[in-house]
């Protein structure tokens, strides 16, 4: 396995772990960052450090991506210096971006066009998942080329399933986005409740994360909070992109999601008051300041 070529595009909080497991495995890594400082780890652990998208994708078979927003998967992938018009025939090309279902079937079209296979292939789990190789990964494309890339997927997540054709890895995600927005409302209201009432929030959280009520949000996310850890594991600027991607698709469906449509808003609120670069748990500070609690 170790002779596939792999590269990878975007080392943040998720990327970074992500690209180390597989340079763990023995696989020749080629690297690309925006900030290009943010590979040296990485490049300490062997991988090589690239200059552009293009150049990660001259020499991989496998050429990862998890980047920011969907114009970023268009640019590293799409652009003139990207991947899809600069790798090799019979090259492997993967989002795991949270992204655009359409734009997930575009990658695919034109991978297809240029003689490359594509895989959208989002992930869930957090910093914690990806530091611990524990990730949910929702894969969209064709099973033939999941099967070449799932060893791979497999170094980093637990949880990895073909859920259709392109886009559907996507779509997953939405699912994922719903759940979790709706989850993240009960768990900070919740906890404000509790300092309010002047519980001791982790003893809140011992008994009710093992109930009825319990869920990862509260048992992981609930925890920073009750610790006053707000640093991101997902930023709230990227949840609210998912969101307003999840009511776009909604949208186009027919579909009203009102609940997601209130969450969004509250996490825009957390945008207007400078927490955009906190975690998704940042909505307690948030809703606290419109309770008047001081954290």
């Amino acid at each position: 396995m170790s002779a596939l070529r792999v590269g990878w595009i975007g080392v943040g909080v998720m990327g970074r772990s992500m690209c180390g497991h597989l340079l763990a495995a023995g696989y020749p890594v080629r690297v690309y960052n925006r900030t290009r400082d943010k590979c040296a780890a990485l490049a300490d652990k062997g991988a090589t450090v690239c200059a552009s998208p293009a150049e990660v994708a001259q020499g991989s078979d496998v050429i990862f991506s998890i980047v920011g927003f969907p114009r970023d998967v268009e640019n590293v992938l799409l652009g003139p210096d990207g991947v899809v018009p600069n790798a090799a025939p019979g090259s492997v090309v993967v989002d795991m971006t949270t992204s655009e279902p359409a734009l997930a079937k575009r990658i695919f079209d034109e991978a297809r066009a240029r003689g490359l296979e594509a895989l959208d292939a989002p992930v869930s789990g957090g910093d914690l998942g990806a530091r611990e190789a524990a990730l949910a990964i929702m894969v969209g494309g064709e099973a033939p080329v999941f099967s070449r890339v799932l060893p791979l997927f497999e170094k980093m997540g637990r949880n990895v399933r073909l859920m259709g054709g392109p886009g559907a890895g996507q779509h997953t995600k939405m699912c994922n986005q719903i759940l979790i927005a709706g989850t993240m409302i009960g768990v900070v209201e919740s906890l404000l409740y509790a300092q309010r009432a002047g519980m001791d929030l982790n003893a809140v959280i011992d008994v009710i994360g093992s109930g009825a009520a319990s869920s990862w949000s509260i048992n992981n996310l609930g925890r920073r909070i009750a610790g006053g850890d707000f640093n991101p594991g997902f930023f709230i600027k990227h949840f609210v992109k998912d969101m307003g991607i999840a009511l776009a698709e909604a949208q186009a469906m027919n579909l009203s999601l009102p609940g997601l449509a209130l969450v969004r808003q509250f996490y825009v609120a957390a945008m207007a008051q400078g927490l955009e670069n906190l975690g998704t748990q940042g909505l307690y500070k948030a809703l606290a300041q419109m309770n008047g609690i001081a954290l």
